[in-house]
């Protein structure tokens, strides 16, 4: 999905929520602020940033789902 100039690797329209999955150069100095200055952009739209490491998804998928589907259940109840 393409969020002004950012393409996010999941996105759910009614809970208005980005789910990121980052890789390693996500955590270099220039990565970090490049996805502090997204998300800040992010926010702005009233959209909530969920970001997992790979490791993370690769060592404990059940938790990630978990924690998105509360973040989803939490999220559209603000709208219903």
């Amino acid at each position: 999905m393409i969020i002004m100039n950012y393409i996010a690797d999941f996105y759910c329209a009614k809970a208005r929520l980005v789910i990121e999955l980052d890789g390693s150069q996500h955590y270099s100095e220039e990565g970090i602020t490049r996805d502090n200055s997204r998300d800040e952009i992010m926010k702005s739209l009233d959209l909530e940033v969920l970001r997992f490491s790979n490791l993370d998804i690769d060592q404990d998928f059940k938790s990630v789902c978990e924690t998105i589907n509360q973040a989803v259940l939490i999220r559209t109840k603000k709208t219903d």
